[in-house]
This record gives structure tokens, C-alpha cells and sequence, in this order.
């Protein structure tokens, strides 16, 4: 039986100031000491860990912090936090950041009840028992404040893994949402966060099955406000409006709501293809996926060419005849705005270099699990089909 689920139990405080809410949100939550998770010095230097801990202190939560977050999140931080959370007897965790940080608070999450190792969560298994997380947002991109889904990259071993784990349990309990947050953005990172609010929607969009007009539109609508908001915010980065909708934007692209009716979850073969790319070469992420994207539709469109087509009329009112016609305008419209975003549509632009037929062959060996595991759900690929992917990206 094929059904999709839509599950949103997080708690959303959206607007102005929100993050000074966070300790009197604990307090409401019950949490009495806390596991305060960052990335790098920008919290610390635009005073926002500051306001955190006054608010904590404030409404008496005691807490112990861990900074160090990067992009692509690493195991090695998470063992790190989770012997940290069994050693002080932390009881909350509260990312303060964008999804890297969230995506290793979430797997240090898992990890303190847990007796074995925490990868195991990133190879299938799934976790019965958690230490609740909640968030402050900084960056508009991954949707991880309201979706299911954490991200993180093995460090341990050579070449790294990158594997994800989708779960209920990695839900947050709240996410505290002031667009005034994401104003520092660079303008690099802002183009590579609506990419990725751009693909968490496109991933849904390309599924196997019947379509719901509904939720198509929904869809289109977040593509287009993103679109849209994303040369606003590039060009006045302190705009809130702008701001707002990219931040709202990303939470809605990654919790369900625009594939639910479909009969699967959707594609992402895009994102397990990138998740090499980032893994092997440190990318970001959003870069990573605009590399990809155009590569991957032209490789699969001819499976339904009309699919391409009514994305294309939806989000940027794209109209012809024919349906392969249509298909190509919209795949060339989206490269367009992911260019427009600052962002590259093949691999040596991503890396500034250019990779071999060899490390095509590589990147596809590792996705495939050596040929154990296929990839996508609109059009199923092969090992064969992720190498002929990623050279085609490659110009090779």
C-alpha cells in the first residue's frame, strides 16, 4: 500500500527578537540542563550566543556548550557531544545555527541513550530513544528545524561517508525562526541555501506515480517565492521580507507538505549523488546539488517529459507545444537561476577544477554502494547511470 505521511510536531515561533524566547521555551519543555550546540565564532561575535545564555540563565537552565560545527557536519564532533551529554547529565539539546549544526545535534541526540554506536543510525538501523533537541535558527537552506531528516559525514575513515538518517525521532521540538538572523548571511552562502530549498521541492516534484494538483502548486509556490526573494535578499541583504519568505520557504520545502498525497516520498537521487561530491571534496551542499541537477534531469526527462513541462508552466510560465521542448526550457530556466544565485551548474565550476573519468567512476562505486544499492524513484539508476551523472556534470 503506498501512502505519504505529513507529521509536523514541531513547535514554531516565527518573527522578530524570537531567539530571546529560548529559555522560557526550555523551561515550558522541561528541561533543566542543557547542551548549547554551535558552529563557528560568527554566534559568538554577532552576540547571539549571548542572548542565549542571558535567557537561560534567566529562567534557571543550566547548560554546557560545544562549538565547532561544520559544514558537512562530522562524527567525530557528535562522539565528541555525546560524552559530553553523559558526562554533565544534559536532558536538552539546542542547536544554535543552521542545519549543520542541527544535523549534529540531532545525531548526538540519538547517540546518548543509545549503547552501541551512533553510526548505526546512518546505516539503517533506527533509534527507540532520544534526548529532545530544539533550535535557533541562523540560516535559511536545509529545513532541518522541521523535517526528519539528519546528514553527517564519517570523518573516521577514508574517503569519507556521508550518510543521512530519516526518522520522526529527529524531529525537533521547537525552532525559534527571526528571519533578523540570517542578515549576515554571505552572499555565497544565501544562494546556497535557496538552492537547496529549491531541490528539496524539486526531489518531492519527480516521484513515481499520480500526481496532486494541490500539492503541485504548493510546490511551484515555494519555488517560485524563492526565485524570487533570493535576487531581493542578494541585493539588499538586510531586507526582511525577503528574508522571511526564504526562511519560511525552507522550513515548508522539507517537512512534508509538498509531496503529501504523492504515493512516494519522492526522487532524491540528486541529493545521494551530491552527498559524494561533499563528502570526497568538502563542498557545500547547495552548490553541490546546482553542479548536479541539470545533468541528472537531462539524463532522466525523456520518462516523462510532461512532468518537466507543467514545472516549468507553474514556475516560470514556460509554454510550448511540445512536451520535450518545454522540458529542456525548464531544465535551462533553472540553471539560469541557480547561476543567478551565484551558484555552478557542472563540477569544474563547483571545484574550480576538473576530476577525472576515473573519479566519476569513484563517486559512482560509493553511491551505489558498489553496486549494492540503486538510487532515485522517477527513473531508477544503475551504477552505470550514476557514472554516466556525474561525468556528464564533469564536461568529460
Amino acid at each position: 500500500m503506498a501512502y505519504t505521511e505529513y507529521y509536523t510536531p514541531t513547535h514554531i515561533y516565527f518573527g522578530r527578537e524570537t531567539e530571546n524566547l529560548v529559555g522560557k521555551v526550555l523551561k515550558e519543555k522541561g528541561a533543566h540542563k542543557v547542551l548549547v550546540h554551535y558552529g563557528s565564532g560568527s554566534a559568538e561575535k554577532s552576540g547571539l550566543l549571548g542572548k542565549v545564555r542571558a535567557s537561560l540563565r534567566e529562567n534557571g537552565i543550566e547548560f554546557v556548550e560545544l562549538g565547532g560545527v561544520k559544514p558537512n557536519p562530522r562524527l567525530s564532533l557528535a562522539r565528541a557531544g555525546i560524552e559530553l551529554c553523559r558526562k554533565e547529565g544534559v536532558d536538552f539539546i539546542l542547536s544554535v545555527g543552521g542545519g549543520s549544526a542541527l544535523d549534529s545535534a540531532k545525531c548526538i541526540s540519538y547517540g546518548v541513550p543509545y549503547d552501541g554506536d551512533v553510526w548505526d543510525f546512518y546505516n539503517g538501523k533506527l533509534p527507540e530513544k532520544r534526548v529532545p533537541v530544539g533550535a535557533v535558527l541562523t540560516l535559511s537552506a536545509t529545513g532541518s528545524e522541521m523535517s526528519n531528516s539528519s546528514v553527517i559525514t564519517n570523518d573516521e575513515i577514508t574517503p569519507n561517508d556521508k550518510f543521512g538518517s530519516n526518522t520522526n525521532m529527529g524531529r525537533p521540538v521547537f525552532a525559534l525562526l527571526n528571519p533578523e538572523l540570517t542578515y549576515s548571511v554571505s552572499p555565497f552562502q544565501t544562494g546556497s541555501g535557496s538552492t537547496d530549498i529549491i531541490m528539496h521541492t524539486l526531489e518531492r516534484f519527480f516521484h513515481s506515480g499520480a500526481d496532486l494538483d494541490l500539492t503541485d502548486n504548493v510546490a511551484a509556490s515555494v519555488i517560485r517565492t524563492v526565485v524570487k526573494y533570493t535576487a531581493v535578499a542578494l541585493n539588499n541583504p538586510c531586507d526582511y521580507e525577503a528574508r522571511a519568505n526564504l526562511m519560511w520557504a525552507g522550513s515548508i520545502s522539507h517537512n512534508g507538505l509538498t509531496n503529501m498525497g504523492f504515493e512516494s516520498i519522492g526522487d532524491w537521487a540528486c541529493h545521494r549523488l551530491e552527498h559524494e561530491l561533499s563528502a570526497i571534496y568538502d563542498v557545500a551542499h547547495g552548490a553541490g546539488l546546482s553542479a548536479l541537477w541539470g545533468t541528472w534531469a537531462r539524463y532522466v526527462k525523456y520518462v516523462d517529459p510532461s512532468r518537466f513541462a507543467k514545472l516549468g508552466k507553474l514556475v516560470f510560465g514556460i509554454e510550448d507545444a511540445s512536451a520535450d521542448k518545454a522540458a529542456e526550457l525548464t531544465i535551462q530556466a533553472f540553471e539560469s537561476a541557480f547561476r543567478s544565485f551565484g551558484m555552478p551548474v557542472n563540477i569544474p565550476d563547483l571545484l574550480g577544477r576538473r576530476i577525472s573519468v576515473e573519479d566519476c567512476r569513484m563517486l559512482a562505486e560509493k553511491a551505489s554502494l558498489k553496486g549494492k544499492k540503486t538510487l532515485g524513484n522517477f527513473r531508477i539508476l544503475q551504477t552505470e547511470d550514476m557514472f554516466q551523472i556525474y561525468k556528464g556534470a564533469a564536461l568529460l
